[in-house]
């Protein structure tokens, strides 16, 4: 690359120290000129909270009933299909080195491979 009649390497190692230089300063001003930000107070007075209280509605307990009753039937679900898959690698993978998705008697009809 030429810049001003001079070849510019941009993979030299004084390139890449410059660009660094400028990145690193580029970083540091903007850390140092940003100005921080006002801090808002908020403030809360406790005697007026008992006041303000939120009473639920027979609709707003009838939702959360709903809710609940949601959350317990996909609790129950993960519970089934962990004891679905369970089974399932059970059955593929026995201690004996057979492997197989029906577990068969050993010198069976079926066992006619191992003789």
């Amino acid at each position: 690359m030429k810049f001003l009649n001079y070849n510019i390497c941009l993979t030299s190692r004084t390139t890449a120290m410059i660009a660094l230089g400028v990145l690193l300063s580029t970083i540091t001003l903007a850390a140092v000129l940003s100005t921080p930000k006002e801090e808002i107070d908020i403030d809360i007075d406790i005697e007026d909270a008992d006041d303000k209280m939120w009473v639920p509605t027979a609709e707003d307990i009838a939702y959360q009933d709903s809710m609940y009753t949601i959350i317990q039937n996909t609790q129950d679900d993960i519970t089934d299909i962990k004891q679905d898959i369970t089974y399932i690698l059970e059955r593929l993978d026995y201690p004996d080195g057979i492997w197989d998705s029906i577990r068969y008697v050993k010198g069976g009809p079926i066992d006619k491979r191992r003789n």
